[in-house]
């Protein structure tokens, strides 16, 4: 498999905001809890989206650049057996995030997504 050059971080606005400007973002609360942090690639958004964020509309996306995050990047299986970016071993470093845009999803699962996403 090859690396893609972003993969994708979706967080709350209330959750983002006070690390924006800062070194580190730890994440979301199913990040603390799963005890790494949870990425997609541009192909997995959608459906990421549309199962875990459907009708929020104050949300965050982060384009985060995969070299970036060295050896702490891990491909491991999830939904339906598809490898998703897993970051361990600590918090997002912030200068790895090349762009961030605001985010809605409607109440049922769909988004228009930046054009920048790829």
């Amino acid at each position: 498999m090859s690396t893609p050059e972003f993969i994708y971080k979706i967080a709350t606005e209330s959750a983002y905001a006070p690390s924006r400007g800062g070194p580190t973002f730890a994440g979301m609360p199913i990040d603390a809890k799963d005890g790494y942090m949870h990425f997609s690639t541009a192909e997995q958004l959608p459906e990421t989206l549309r199962l875990h964020f459907a009708g929020q509309g104050d949300l965050v996306l982060l384009a985060v650049r995969s070299a970036d995050l060295g050896d702490g990047l891990v491909w491991e299986p999830s939904r339906g057996g598809a490898l998703f970016p897993h970051l361990h071993g600590g918090p997002l470093k912030l200068d790895a995030v090349a762009w961030e845009a605001p985010l809605s999803v409607a109440a049922d699962g769909s988004c228009t997504l930046p054009e920048a996403v790829r």
